[in-house]
């Protein structure tokens, strides 16, 4: 080889390595700065100066409207119920501003998104482990078991508005459960069923023959050794494909917003009279509360506050359930071994 055709092959070297070198850096860099401007404009409406340094009110209470009115050369900035107080104790007509959802707090939002994330997350995990034993382990290399792979991979692409009129269609209309939790679980369930299936399907493939061969060889039956010797193997793997669908479950607005999301409800979901209709209870949601609070009312210095409060308190969320399903994939690692 030339000097000079060395030369040039270390210069697109040293280009290529930079180049790879900055897009990594560069999405770093713009995802730092999206969670620090998260984080310290949301943690002034999350925390306060005086003890307990903790906006309580903020996450116990459900959102109110804000009412902005000057009294005697002083500005006042009330809830709902602190301005029905007040005016019990000044019976004076005063001109208030009213701006919605940007007072009280997320405490529905809260409760609402969490049931959303466990019930979805349980039943996509379910049929997708199940579907993923059934292609690895008991299926054979056919054209239609093929298909099969091919039309789960191009699911994983579709955009979540189309799950979210599918689920409109089907589960709130046609099987008559209205704006629902149960019709949020199924819809997002669905929407997140192509990535576990794919995840768990490559974590037991990872699982060497030997394991299976040698249960086998003993005399174990089909499944004691897929449960036995494959599926515990195949966990980690597994919780991994769980963590990228809690992301996604707990972030998506349009499933929501025509199956399960209500704009705004006072009553939680267990506040029913038979514990029947707990699963039929519409639920207000932090994606859905947002998209509400930023698209939907007249935006002004009152509606941040309860933006970034509640992207805050999302972000915080997610991490904790995926934080959750990362330590109890670690444990699960460490008493693994072949």
């Amino acid at each position: 080889m030339s000097n000079a055709r060395r030369t040039r092959n270390r210069i697109a070297q040293t280009i290529s390595f930079w180049l790879f070198r900055f897009a990594t850096y560069a999405i770093l860099a713009a995802a730092t700065y999206i969670f620090l401007d998260i984080g310290i404009k949301g943690s002034r409406t999350l925390f306060t100066a005086r003890a307990p340094f903790i906006n309580v009110p903020f996450f116990t209470q459900g959102p109110q409207t804000l009412f902005v009115f000057d009294y005697e050369g002083k500005k006042y900035t009330l809830s709902d119920r602190e301005f029905r107080a007040w005016k019990i104790e000044h019976p004076v007509e005063v001109e208030a501003t009213s701006v919605a959802y940007s007072a009280g707090g997320v405490w529905p939002c809260i409760v609402g998104t969490g049931l959303l994330v466990i019930g979805s997350m349980i039943f996509a995990l379910a049929v997708g482990i199940c579907s993923a034993i059934y292609l690895n382990e008991y299926s054979q290399n056919t054209r239609s078991i093929r298909l099969i792979r091919i039309a789960i991979l191009n699911l994983a692409g579709v955009p979540s508005i189309v799950f979210g009129l599918f689920g409109f269609g089907l589960f709130v209309i046609f099987l008559h459960w209205n704006v629902s939790l149960l019709a949020g679980w199924f819809t997002l369930g669905l929407m997140i069923l192509p990535a576990i299936i794919t995840a768990s399907e490559e974590s037991l493939r990872a699982v060497p023959n030997g394991l299976r061969e040698g249960s086998l060889a003993l005399g174990a039956t089909k499944w004691q050794t897929i449960r036995k010797n494959v599926l515990p193997y195949a966990v980690p793997g597994i919780l991994t494909s769980s963590i990228l669908g809690i992301g996604r479950v707990a972030g998506e607005t349009a499933p929501i917003m025509f199956t399960a999301a209500y704009a705004l409800r006072d009553e939680m979901p267990w506040q029913v009279q038979r514990w029947t209709d707990f699963v039929f209870q519409g639920v207000m949601a932090l994606p859905y509360h947002i998209y509400v609070v930023s698209s939907k009312i007249p935006q002004n210095e009152y509606t941040e506050r309860m933006q970034y409060g509640a992207a805050c308190i999302l972000l915080l969320l997610v991490f904790a359930i995926a934080l959750a399903s990362i330590v109890l994939r670690e444990r699960t690692r460490k008493r693994l071994s072949w």
